[in-house]
């Protein structure tokens, strides 16, 4: 009896116990972001059973990403890791026969990155082969075709040896006809610059011409498969931009300079052009930069395949090879098009027809199906998708979409099915498949599923709403963390950088970690945002904070009437473009109680100086700061600072070569001037990409300040916090 009365004590306990182990979902602390799990670039194996991707995770305690190759069933089952744990693996495609699995890796005692692995032999060591050549290739993959520029000859090399600066840093060195040279080359190593392209965005500062030399223009190589010789197929003084392989092997088709000069001309005249004054009937004009050209493989003088006036990508033959698909844009400030040209290479030049027609979306990459019909990805506002295209009647049909974003397809190679990453607003990356008319989808992957069971995402609602000139403007609106009806909580809007950027249907740590917080999140994508067709994307040309910023006010009107939102505690914040677009939001208005500018532009004239991107003013502004002296002063916030009275966090990068650090300086000191409250955080070691890529303790440390600042100023200093599941950076008050 006794026993019997303890097994019922249990049973009658047990859901207690039970309930107790099941937490409910609690809110997103910034140090969750250490947990998440990224997969991305899968490849589909050719016969369709095997996926193949990346996954990236967080080594929390060494600060740094660690990425490694996994492979997953396409028909279900557990994925398994392929590349050691150890080194550094990403970037997987098999082999043409699906035999070898290729992947770039920065293993030790290698040469170069690419490495591989049997498919067929599970379990083996990785390897590196020179007989797995991988490019466009043939119907029966007999041998790929690729461009590669390659290192000068030895005569080069032996010159360079008898150079007395041969010994020192790449830009260290004189460049070739500086009046300047080094008294010691041994005890110079600073930076000698008269290039006028000199330093990137994430890439530091660049050798000039005097390296670039040192390099031949990109040609055609071609190599067996399962033979290690590489045959140089052209030996041109221009660049082969892409290559192509027709089906039957007997061509390759491939982008070049238009008039088919060398590399050098095509340098000096940019260059040339670069420093004269703008002028609108030069400047405005469509060029025609790239064409597409053709060669025999048994050997030949390049014929001209296309005749389009604009610039082609994405070259890609039909099954039959009878046509080329390409990817066409006829002008800087026009949409991209799907187009296809009945070709002949023996022939005069195709006109190639508009497979699209008047498709609102601009296609990114492409894969024919059959001879009549290809499927398409595109972005479709804030989402995105895969579109079946039939050229002969231009129809545009959605296979897979929905309130998602997705990338990397992938197709085997009887076209019936495609892989793909998608992720959503509450669901971060994950892998997935579907047959190729988008039935049957299934979710291969579950990574992140612990997360999201311990998390609870907030969800947004979607709106579009019509702003000046009846233009419709996609909006979202993020729900605070614990959110109850009849009751009002804090809203921060945020603003997308670019401006030809946008923001969608994906999951996003900076947004969740602001709902978490309590706050409302509202973001929207105004004009100047892509993924709206190119009249919307360069209609704030010239006009930086005029209807840009109508769109971004409507959007908040619109929130801001809600009964469960307190219009009298809004913020605002953005990076890049939106780091300007939150400081000229604070020249322009008060309604906003507490502001923080991320990667900021306070003053055109001296950005252009600064930064690495000269050519995105040139354009949106109409040209260089004295060609338009005007238009760069008026849209500079720093001249209308005395009107700012918004408490304001700024985050700067010490590297950062896309909003240089002082435009931040200049801000910052003219509003601690002013008595304005501001605090300022400059990262080390970071640059423009700090948000997306740096750091992990730096990425997550601003993650923590940025909810800090706004839930000081929204709910602390605006009244008792909302509810008391907001946290601070550390989840608690």
């Amino acid at each position: 009896m006794r026993s019997i009365s303890a097994r019922y004590l249990l049973i009658a306990i047990a859901p207690g116990l039970v309930a107790a182990q099941q937490k409910p979902p609690r809110a997103f602390v910034p140090t969750d972001w250490y947990r998440l799990t990224t997969v991305a670039a899968p490849a589909l194996s050719p016969d369709g059973k095997l996926v193949a991707f990346t996954v990236t995770t967080v080594k929390e305690m060494e600060n740094r990403r660690h990425s490694e190759v996994w492979v997953v069933p396409a028909n279900g089952g557990e994925p398994s890791r392929y590349t050691a744990p150890g080194v550094e693996s990403s970037a997987p495609r098999f082999s043409p026969d699906g035999r070898y699995l290729r992947f770039t890796s920065t293993r030790p005692g290698g040469k170069g990155t690419t490495w591989l692995l049997r498919v067929d032999q599970p379990g083996g060591e990785a390897f590196q082969a020179e007989t797995v050549p991988m490019g466009s290739t043939p119907a029966d993959h007999r041998f790929a075709v690729w461009t590669e520029a390659t290192p000068r000859d030895s005569a080069a090399d032996s010159a360079k040896k008898t150079d007395p600066f041969a010994t020192m840093l790449p830009m260290a060195r004189p460049p070739f006809a500086a009046i300047t040279k080094p008294v010691d080359a041994r005890r110079f190593d600073g930076r000698q610059i008269t290039d006028m392209r000199y330093k990137g965005n994430d890439a530091g500062f660049i050798p000039g011409a005097r390296e670039k030399r040192s390099w031949r223009s990109a040609q055609l190589w071609l190599q067996q498969y399962g033979d290690s010789a590489k045959k140089q197929i052209t030996s041109t003084r221009y660049s082969h931009l892409e290559a192509a392989v027709s089906p039957d092997g007997k061509w390759v088709a491939f982008t070049a300079d238009s008039r088919l000069r060398p590399d050098s001309v095509v340098d000096a005249e940019r260059d040339s052009i670069a420093k004269l004054p703008y002028d609108p009937k030069r400047d405005e004009m469509d060029r025609n930069e790239v064409d597409v050209f053709a060669i025999p493989l048994a050997g030949g003088e390049p014929k001209r395949l296309v005749t389009f006036a604009g610039n082609e990508s994405s070259l890609t033959w039909s099954p039959d090879g009878k046509r080329l698909g390409f990817v066409g844009r006829p002008g800087r400030t026009r949409s991209a098009r799907l187009y296809v040209a009945d070709v002949d290479p023996s022939g005069a030049p195709s006109i190639p027809s508009n497979a699209v027609g008047d498709w609102k979306q601009e296609p990114e990459a492409f894969t024919w199906l059959s001879p009549t019909q290809l499927v398409a990805t595109a972005e479709n506002g804030g989402s995105s998708g895969l579109f079946l295209v039939t050229p002969a009647t231009r129809d545009v049909r959605e296979i897979l979409g929905g309130r998602r974003r997705m990338s990397g397809f992938t197709l085997d190679s009887a076209r019936r099915q495609v892989a793909f990453i998608a992720t959503s607003l509450t669901a971060p990356t994950e892998v997935f498949v579907a047959d190729i008319d988008g039935k049957n989808e299934r979710r291969l992957t579950h990574f992140n599923d612990k997360l999201n069971a311990e998390i609870a995402w907030s969800d947004a609602e979607r709106f579009t709403y019509p702003s000046v000139g009846g233009l419709q403007v996609e909006g979202w609106l993020m729900k605070p963390y614990g959110y109850q009806a009849g009751r009002k909580y804090p809203l921060v809007l945020y603003i997308h950088g670019g401006p030809h950027s946008a923001y969608g249907e994906n999951w996003f740590d900076e947004f969740q970690n602001l709902a978490a917080a309590g706050m409302w999140v509202l973001f929207t994508n105004p004009r100047g945002s892509s993924g709206y067709g190119a009249d919307f994307t360069f209609a704030t040309r010239g006009r930086w904070g005029a209807e840009d910023y109508d769109d971004l006010m409507k959007a908040v009107d619109i929130a801001a009437r809600r009964s469960d939102v307190d219009s009298s505690r809004m913020g605002v914040t953005g990076g890049s473009y939106g780091g300007f677009m939150t400081a000229w939001i604070e020249t322009k208005t008060t309604r906003f109680k507490a502001a923080e500018t991320d990667r900021m532009i306070s003053e055109w004239t001296y950005w252009y100086g600064a930064s690495d991107a000269q050519g995105l003013t040139e354009f949106e502004f109409y040209g260089k700061p004295w060609d338009n002296w005007t238009l760069y002063d008026r849209l500079s916030p720093i001249r209308y600072v005395d009107r700012v009275k918004t408490p304001t966090l700024m985050v700067q990068s010490e590297d950062d070569f896309r909003t240089p650090m002082g435009n931040a300086e200049l801000w910052y000191m003219a509003l601690k001037k002013r008595g304005v409250p501001v605090e300022f955080i400059r990262y080390p070691r970071s640059t423009h990409e700090l948000s997306r890529s740096g750091e992990p303790w730096l990425l997550v440390d601003r993650l923590g300040r940025l909810r800090q600042w706004f839930s000081y100023w929204l709910m602390d200093q605006g009244g008792a916090p909302v509810t008391a599941t907001t946290s601070g950076a550390d989840g608690k008050r």
